[in-house]
């Protein structure tokens, strides 16, 4: 296929936009009579194969005496420049050369609107074009670069898989009997749901959930998994031979694999660290657009996230401590010291897994709720979550505590799998962001703010999080904030302190709080309707009493 395509013949346009200014930026000798800024325009076609194109044609509409200039979507990538200004870039299929661009189009639309609209065609075909590339069957590979290849980094991919790939680590997971406990009874407990029924196993790993499928008389499953482990998976299922031959496993990815029927239901287990870790939530709602049947169930159906401003004086030492290195005015005889703020900062950006006392929360939590019946792709690209909370102490704010839970929507018995605190820790345990510039707040005072997540292709999220605290006392009612503090984590590379000592010791004026008592978190199905579960972020229902 080519990158690079001037066409005479007829093709079928099916839309196209008015440019006030096209100009070519190749630098070949062939194209310099064309790079003079001219009115153009550009057009959505297909050629006789059916494959998408984005053309060019510069002086006129399609009628004017001039070669058009056709790119192959999957080529093409788009940088806007301003609101009416783009740059179109069509890259190189030889991947071994400097320069990963042949052709490049600067182009002005004659209105914001027209920009718009060009914009969301192009990302409506780009998504088409990616649908239409090779698949695989069976678990053989595509040749061409898959959805989840455009926007996942390879090196990050690869050590994904192989991480995914190694039996000791689908032994951590099976171990961690929360997490296969739920599952289990989740699925056995709404056989109704199961039996009879076609189900996808998304991410299958070990293919632990597919067996438990098939044990709720799962008609057929068909076990998707693109690491090494599917090998092993096929010689798990082997050796329980009662339920083997209604499973089907199949090594590749789930944006790749084609599958001869569709199915009634989806099980998976996508959750990562903050639920959203590893974006594999994005391949389990690419798997529901392409597999699942309307009205079609998924398990699990739900997710949260919940927020909440903590305390914790001996985290934040610990973590400021670490950096006191780089304050050596002669190391060696060498200053460190311009080093210090750097290191400060960088420690700060690290989140902290552990699991901590919930007697540590500053005010009741809020969470965010993620329907993965509803959900779009595209909307997990970018999580943003506004904050509000009622101070229930006065204490010094470092930070948030972050965890999760996700809803089994079974028609039979709904069933929730928790990782909060004061409950039975998984493998998963709790996130915190903890500030380099912590503040103080008083009991009733209102703390605001913003946890935006932004993923990247490291199959991670960068966070951002402000938390600030509104005045206080004389003047309060005039609103306004007296003090904010910001920070900047990276989701990929948390600090994990699961083996370190936890020193918990209440401040005497705490002691007596209803918020620092000793409290089971664990969340009942019955606690929430489901029309209250999908209500916008809000307390969690969790009772501080």
């Amino acid at each position: 296929m080519e990158a690079d395509r001037r066409v005479h013949v007829h093709v079928d346009v099916e839309v196209e936009f008015g440019l006030s200014s096209i100009s070519n930026l190749s630098l070949d000798s062939d194209s310099a009579s064309t790079s003079v800024v001219v009115p153009g325009v550009v057009r959505f076609s297909r050629d006789h194969g059916g494959v998408p194109q984005l053309q060019f044609l510069a002086g006129g509409w399609e009628g004017a005496e001039r070669d058009i200039v056709g790119l192959d979507i999957g080529n093409v990538q788009i940088f806007q420049l301003g609101p009416v200004q783009s740059v179109c870039m069509a890259g190189q299929l030889d991947m071994s050369k400097e320069n990963m661009y042949s052709r490049g189009f600067k182009i002005q639309f004659k209105a914001e609107e027209d920009s718009r609209s060009f914009h969301q065609k192009f990302k409506q075909w780009k998504g088409e074009f990616a649908c239409q590339e090779p698949r695989v069957s069976s678990g053989a590979l595509a040749t061409s670069r898959s959805k989840f290849d455009e926007k996942i980094d390879a090196s990050s991919a690869k050590m994904y898989f192989h991480y995914y790939g190694q039996l000791l680590h689908q032994q951590n997971m099976l171990q961690d009997y929360v997490r296969t406990g739920t599952y289990y009874a989740a699925v056995i407990e709404n056989g109704a749901d199961f039996s009879g029924r076609v189900v996808v196993d998304v991410g299958a790993g070990s293919g632990i959930l597919s067996l438990f499928a098939a044990q709720a008389g799962a008609r057929h499953v068909y076990a998707v998994e693109a690491s090494e482990m599917a090998d092993y998976a096929r010689k798990l299922i082997a050796g329980n031979p009662s339920l083997s031959e209604r499973i089907t496993v199949i090594k590749g990815k789930v944006e790749e694999v084609e599958l001869p029927e569709k199915a009634d239901i989806l099980i998976s287990e996508p959750m990562g660290t903050l639920l959203v870790n590893e974006r594999m939530l994005e391949s389990y709602v690419i798997a529901r657009d392409r597999f699942l049947v309307a009205e079609g169930k998924m398990f699990p159906t739900v997710g949260r996230i919940h927020v909440a401003p903590f305390s914790d004086e001996y985290l934040y030492v610990e973590i400021a401590t670490k950096a006191l290195f780089w304050q050596q005015h002669s190391y060696y005889g060498v200053d460190l010291t311009p080093l210090h703020e750097a290191a400060f900062q960088g420690y700060f950006s690290q989140p902290v897994v552990d699991a901590f006392d919930p007697r540590l929360l500053v005010a009741p939590p809020m969470f965010h709720i993620i329907d993965f019946t509803k959900v779009k792709e595209g909307d997990l690209y970018e999580v943003d979550i506004p904050l509000k909370f009622t101070a229930a102490v006065g204490s010094k704010v470092h930070g948030i505590a972050c965890w999760f839970d996700v809803l089994f929507n079974g028609s039979t018995v709904p069933r929730w799998l928790t990782t909060a605190p004061g409950s039975p820790t998984t493998h998963w345990y709790q996130l915190r962001c903890v500030l380099s510039q912590p503040f103080f707040v008083m009991s009733g005072q209102e703390i605001t703010g913003r946890l935006h997540m932004i993923a990247h292709n490291a199959q991670s999220y960068t966070i951002y999080l402000t938390l600030s605290a509104k005045m206080w006392g004389p003047g309060a009612e005039q609103g306004g904030i007296l003090q904010t503090s910001t920070g900047k984590f990276d989701l990929k590379e948390p600090y994990y302190r699961i083996s370190q000592p936890q020193g918990y010791q209440v401040p005497q004026d705490q002691q007596q709080h209803p918020l620092f008592q000793p409290q089971g978190l664990n969340v009942q199905p019955q606690d929430i309707e489901e029309t209250e579960l999908l209500e916008p972020a809000q307390n969690s229902g969790i009772d501080f009493s």
